[in-house]
Parts: C-alpha cells; sequence; structure tokens
C-alpha cells in the first residue's frame, strides 16, 4: 500500500507519516510540500493525504488534475479550512478532516479508507472474473461488467447485458454476492449495474437499455450507495 502526504508544513508531514508508521509499518510513505511537486511526480498512490492551502496549486486544483488520471485514488483533505467541504464531494474526497484533529479519529478515518481499498481492489478482482453460466445446457462466459442489469422472471434469471440477453435456472442472492460493489438490489426481483443508471426516482431506475423497479424502503439505502459509487469513481453524482 502506497500512501502520499502533501501539505506545505514540514512538521505537519513527519507527525503525519509517525503516525502511519506506527498503523501501517510495511506500507510506503512519500512526502510532498505542495500540490505542484506532487503533480510532477507522477506519483500514483493508494492513498493521499491532502492540504489545501498551499503555494502554486492548492489542494482542490491539484485534486482535479489528479481525478484526470487517477478515478480510485482515495483522497483525504487536512485542512484548517471548513469552507471547502462542498467542493470536496466534486473532487470525489473520502474524508474532509479538519485541522487539529485527535489520534483517535485521524486512525478511524485511515482505517475506513484502507478498508475502502481493499473492498476496492476484491471489487476489481471480481469485475475480471467473468461468470459461468448454465443456459440451455450450454456454459455460458458472461463479464459482469457488461450486466446492465438482471431480473427473476419466471423463476429464471435474466441478465441484460451490452450485447443480449441470458437466462438461467438460478438465485438472484448468488448473482448479487459475485456481481461486487458496483451492484445494488433495489427491488426483491431487480439487481442493477450502477454504471448504466442514467435516472431514478422512489419507483423506478432507468438504465442505458430497460428499466428494474425500486422498492419503497430500499430507496434512501440506494441513494447512499449510489452516491458511494460516484465518489469511488470521481463522478457527480446524478
Amino acid at each position: 500500500m502506497q500512501i502520499a502526504i502533501c501539505d506545505d508544513e514540514r512538521e505537519i508531514r513527519n507527525m503525519l507519516g509517525e503516525k502511519l508508521k506506527r498503523m501501517y509499518p510495511d506500507s510506503g510513505v512519500s512526502f510532498y510540500e505542495s500540490g505542484d511537486e506532487l503533480l510532477l511526480s507522477d506519483s500514483q498512490p493508494d492513498i493521499l493525504l491532502l492540504d489545501i492551502r498551499m503555494e502554486g496549486k492548492n489542494g482542490m486544483e491539484t485534486a482535479k488534475e489528479l481525478r484526470g488520471k487517477n478515478k480510485k485514488m482515495i483522497v483525504i483533505f487536512i485542512t484548517a479550512l471548513e469552507e471547502y467541504v462542498f467542493q470536496a464531494f466534486d473532487v470525489g474526497a473520502f474524508h474532509y478532516l479538519v485541522k487539529p484533529f485527535d489520534d483517535k479519529k485521524f486512525e478511524e478515518i485511515i482505517k475506513k479508507a484502507v478498508e475502502e481499498l481493499k473492498n476496492m481492489e476484491e471489487s476489481e478482482n471480481i469485475k475480471n472474473e467473468s461468470l459461468i453460466i448454465t443456459s440451455k445446457g450450454k456454459h455460458i462466459s458472461v463479464n459482469p461488467a457488461d450486466i446492465i442489469y438482471a431480473e427473476v422472471f419466471n423463476r429464471k434469471v435474466i441478465l441484460h447485458t451490452i450485447n443480449t440477453d441470458v437466462e438461467y435456472y438460478g438465485k438472484m442472492k448468488e448473482l448479487e454476492e459475485r456481481a461486487g460493489e458496483d451492484f445494488y438490489r433495489p427491488h426483491r426481483s431487480y439487481l442493477v449495474n450502477f454504471n448504466y443508471i442514467i435516472r431514478y426516482d422512489a419507483e423506478t431506475i432507468y438504465l442505458k437499455k430497460g428499466q428494474a423497479l425500486m422498492s419503497k424502503q430500499n430507496y434512501k439505502e440506494f441513494k447512499k450507495s449510489y452516491l458511494r459509487y460516484n465518489q469511488r469513481k470521481g463522478r457527480k453524482n446524478v
């Protein structure tokens, strides 16, 4: 795991570095005193602790440039400036720590960031693993990233993919567990891929091909999950 600290105060850089080394002694920690230095380095850390008020490019400008190169980087702003908190969502920030903060809060946020990193890696591994479906006596390989949504109909699961539809006898629960965190089950009969959502309301999710039903009791949690998905991808929420 690679972690970068970008802050124009040497004392802050050293202090954060010491905390991280105590928490994760096997991780690599690199230091930058400005956004310009970080950008010129072409560094691609897994987790970035980023100050906002710095000479040259400030933290927000730096984060925007980095997002153009790396959608998966976990960005945590560490700053004394509270007024940028809403702008942080525009660059898909994972969290916004306001100085001063105590060790307990810092460790809590870092542990959550590391957990999120592991979840993304697991999701990426799942995405790269094709699903083997038995349909009409044939074994068919389906890439989860190509599935727009799935639905249950007449005791069968129907996968609506980019190019075709595949139906097989199976359980939606098993598919949900195998599909990964880019998918959400808004209704007992539907599983949708966040990547193909065009718009949604409290009753229906409209996708690039087809639509899925939304259970009222799932609507609130769906919105939270979709927001987290868009933050991971560095996208603005719809």
